[in-house]
């Protein structure tokens, strides 16, 4: 069989091997595939890999060979479903290998916004310790977690591990699930609004849905302590930017970690770029080598139990 990687660069940057994925088939393997180059690439591809290269219903159709694609993360909103199935071709996905990685970012951002160590490490280098009359100095208040409360927006896997992880910092925690879910020990199932009341940090790991869509707007800000964190780590749309920049920059919030925009890379007119104590990242929470690693291992695994005639992962 044929495999072509469209966009291999993300997910192996040069640290892991292709081995065992050139051991399944004839491998073509390119780093960024711009979309005018995406039919010319797969023409001849029984197997197409793809990280964000979206597969439209035009781009499918144009793919007479195709029987498979893989999707080399958990999201797969970029291949249009309805017209793989239409084609017979099987759509599958990685989930859950990046769960602690992304749950390990959230506390990352949320230190950040607490003690600020990149800024006061910065100052030591600049020999402002040095030269100080005081053993030690905070240029920003230092904020301890325990007894905080913990507001988490979609309780999955990645919001069931930071919710644990919340639970070893002291923190209370509370959660708002857009649907039944099994409970969790210590944490307590909430309104949305009585999330955005009650939370010193609202962490979001709820997918993207019209429902969600912005959810994080002028209207649910405004229900928020002026010293509340938000963290998001989910999806970039599920925030107005306008509204969460207008909020960070009029103290109605305390400050943001964000680790996913609405586009991405972002516009340099995006106004959370200069937004007041909005520490950004780019996208790599999933990235950690850890993660790769399992990855690579699960997109490889799809692939042999799809040529078994048993397929495993398959979405829609």
């Amino acid at each position: 069989m044929k495999i072509v990687v469209l966009d291999g660069h993300t997910m192996n940057p040069g640290d892991l091997s292709w081995g065992a994925l050139q051991a399944l088939g004839e491998c073509a393997i390119y780093e960024r595939t711009p979309t005018e180059q995406v039919v010319e690439r797969a023409r001849d591809a029984e197997i197409v890999l793809t990280n964000k290269v979206v597969l439209s219903r035009e781009i499918i159709a144009q793919l007479p060979r195709l029987r498979y694609i893989g999707v080399t993360a958990t999201g797969y909103n970029i291949v249009d479903v309805a017209a793989a199935r239409e084609h017979g071709i099987v759509v599958t996905n990685v989930p859950a290998y990046s769960t602690r990685s992304v749950a390990q970012l959230v506390f990352a951002l949320l230190l950040e916004l607490t003690h600020h160590v990149g800024h006061h490490a910065q100052t030591v280098r600049e020999m402002r310790w040095t030269g100080s009359p005081d053993f030690s100095y905070a240029d920003y208040p230092l904020i301890e977690l325990d007894g905080l409360t913990m507001g988490i927006i979609g309780l999955g896997r990645i919001g069931r591990e930071v919710a644990t992880i919340a639970q070893a910092f002291g923190m209370s925690v509370i959660a708002y699930h857009y649907r039944t879910t099994a409970p969790q020990p210590g944490v307590e199932i909430v309104d949305l609004e009585t999330l955005f009341r009650r939370s010193d940090v609202i962490s979001l790991h709820a997918p993207l849905t019209p429902q969600s869509a912005g959810m994080v707007n002028a209207a649910n800000l405004a229900l928020m302590k002026s010293t509340a964190f938000l963290i998001n780590t989910a999806r970039g749309p599920l925030v107005n930017e306008q509204d969460l920049a207008d909020a960070l920059n009029t103290d109605r919030i305390a400050g943001a970690g964000l680790d996913v925009l609405s586009t991405e890379p972002p516009k340099a007119d995006n106004p959370l770029l200069t937004a007041k104590n909005c520490y950004i990242t780019p996208h790599f929470a999933w990235a950690t080598y850890a993660a790769r690693v399992r990855l690579m291992e699960v997109v490889v695994e799809n692939i042999r139990a799809f040529q078994s005639g048993q397929p495993q992962n398959v979405v829609g």
